[in-house]
């Protein structure tokens, strides 16, 4: 079930049983804030966003976002993956992780070997990522993965993010 491994972690899709951890990370305050609400607010919400959402982007893309795991023992710390929205180009690197897992090099170490399984596996050759305006960390991580600010986008709900765009081929 794990698709992918480093030293430290272990990345595989989300199922319907991480519903906890799901209500739990998309609750979480930096999640809120940077991210935005979607409406989960129970195991069953959670489940129905994973069912509705994560899995059904496995099914119609071929990829989406995965659940990270302590090689450990397991503990699920975060997610990190691929996006596939209408209002980008192609395809756009997501990470997240619980706040007491946050500064821990975890968004690093997971998004480096996606990346690498996005060339070699998955075939992109650009892969974009957005944040909001004053998300300072997940724009200093995606500028240590190499990604390159391109410009400023108005999403439909009338938000402005920027965006960002790298190479992989």
């Amino acid at each position: 079930m794990n698709i992918l491994e480093t030293d430290r972690l272990l990345i595989r899709e989300i199922v319907e049983d991480d519903a906890p951890f799901i209500n739990a990370l998309l609750n979480s305050p930096g999640f809120l804030k940077y991210i935005g609400d979607r409406g989960v607010r129970s195991d069953d919400d959670a489940r129905t966003f994973i069912h509705e959402r994560l899995r059904k982007s496995y099914e119609v893309n071929g990829y989406g976002l995965y659940a990270v795991l302590l090689k450990t023992d397991s503990t699920p710390v975060g997610m990190c993956g691929f996006v596939r929205r209408d209002t980008l180009p192609g395809p756009d690197l997501g990470f997240a992780f619980l706040p007491e897992f946050e500064g821990k090099g975890f968004g690093t170490e997971s998004s480096l070997v996606l990346l690498d399984f996005g060339r070699d596996e998955l075939k992109f050759d650009d892969l974009y990522a957005i944040t909001t305006l004053d998300n300072t960390a997940s724009i200093k991580l995606l500028e240590k993965l190499g990604f390159r600010f391109d410009k400023t986008i108005d999403m439909p709900n009338g938000e402005t993010l920027k965006r960002f765009s790298t190479k992989l081929n």
